[in-house]
């Protein structure tokens, strides 16, 4: 029987095992995205793990005098402190040293740049929203925006660009200025074709370099790493003074790499020997602080800390407006102040001791008293040994 239907072909079906297939040498991906906290908010370097900032909270009043021989009354000025505690970052990524000479890539080279984008969506989760917050850091933004009670509910008014205006004269009515936007994915192309009442874009967007633009002619900035919390639960978006939420550098970002030791678990369990098992681990670590302070001003004078905030949020339809409740500030110990005092500053003295009651600090202060009153009688003889004698 002739047959006419048989020949070679290639494989349909997996790799051919006689046609070679390259690897492109280049992964398909997105460019990883920063961190909006660290764009927007006020950086100060920091060379110790605590710093305490003084905060405006009192203002001074003055008074009308009642005639030409009234009484003048008295005022006064107080301020409050503020402390920035450093917290650490880190992340190590072990790779088979194997892996890494067959690899058609450059394997670290890819790595860096997606481990300082899960840094930026670390923070911006922390300071923006309050997902795992490091407990010795105030307020986050939104948390402290709906404490007290800044914000508006999407759809309120006419359209987003008349509920950001209304926020915008909340905020300064309070005595607080917007200089900022932080905002959900997506929000620039939501924002371009708005207009004002005279037709003019309210939205401006950047047309000659990246990604951004302006609100109202103040900075904005999409959060696209991931952080963002859209839905009922989360906002639209965040505006507010960005000068009062404050990063405190106190060791940027860096990688170290290893080829010996080991990697344990919590337990102490050994998961990884780099050296007997030909691995090769890159350390990130980065450590900062933050902080978020709400001085007094003048629009509202009377407010306590705990009360006043520099931020506000849109919220999306549908949300349950939060109820009003006291701001978490960090303004005291168990932080104790690492600045520096002179030497044998008896206030440096008790802070290096924060933990001391007062019976042990009486109890010092009289050794050392009964101290000074056993050594005076030596000083006296150091300088006239014949006059102690003849006594």
């Amino acid at each position: 029987m002739p047959t006419y239907g048989t020949h070679v072909a290639r494989t349909t079906t997996g790799s051919d095992p006689l046609v070679p297939e390259p690897l492109a040498a280049e992964i398909i991906q997105e460019a990883p995205k920063a961190s909006a906290a660290l764009s927007l908010m006020r950086h100060t370097t920091l060379s110790a793990k605590t710093q305490r900032m003084p905060v405006l909270d009192v203002l001074p009043v003055a008074y009308w005098v009642g005639g030409d021989t009234g009484m003048k009354q008295t005022s006064m000025q107080q301020w409050k402190n503020v402390v920035l505690v450093v917290e650490e970052i880190a992340c190590i990524v072990p790779i088979p040293e194997a892996y890494l000479d067959d690899a058609d890539v450059p394997l670290w080279n890819e790595v860096k740049p997606r481990i300082t984008e899960a840094v930026g969506g670390l923070i911006d989760s922390a300071v923006l929203w309050g997902i795992n917050k490091p407990t010795t850091w105030g307020e986050s933004v939104f948390v402290g925006a709906g404490k007290s009670q800044h914000f508006v509910v999407q759809g309120t008014n006419t359209d987003l660009g008349v509920d950001v205006s209304k926020l915008g004269q909340q905020m300064a009515l309070t005595g607080y200025t917007v200089n900022g936007f932080a905002a959900m994915p997506g929000m620039s192309w939501q924002l371009v074709g708005m207009r004002s009442a005279q037709g003019a874009p309210i939205y401006q967007p950047d047309m000659t370099a990246g990604p951004g633009g302006t609100l109202y002619g103040y900075d904005l900035s999409e959060v696209n790493n991931g952080s963002w919390v859209l839905g009922t639960s989360g906002a639209v978006m965040l505006c507010g003074d960005f000068s009062k939420a404050i990063i405190g550098m106190r060791q940027d970002i860096s990688f170290k790499m290893f080829t010996e030791g080991v990697i344990s678990d919590d337990t102490g369990k050994v998961i990884l020997n780099l050296m007997q098992q030909d691995s090769v681990a890159m350390r990130m670590t980065m450590r900062l602080a933050y902080a978020c302070v709400n001085p007094v001003t003048i629009m509202n004078p009377g407010a306590a800390i705990t009360a006043r905030w520099p931020f506000g949020a849109i919220l999306p339809v549908g949300a349950t407006p939060p109820g009003a409740s006291a701001i978490s500030v960090i303004q005291a110990p168990p932080y104790p102040y690492t600045g520096s005092f002179m030497a044998g500053d008896p206030q440096q003295m008790e802070l290096d001791n924060p933990q001391e009651t007062a019976g042990e600090q009486a109890q010092e202060a009289a050794l050392e008293e009964r101290a000074a009153e056993t050594a005076a009688p030596t000083r006296r003889t150091a300088r006239n040994p014949h006059r102690d004698r003849s006594e």
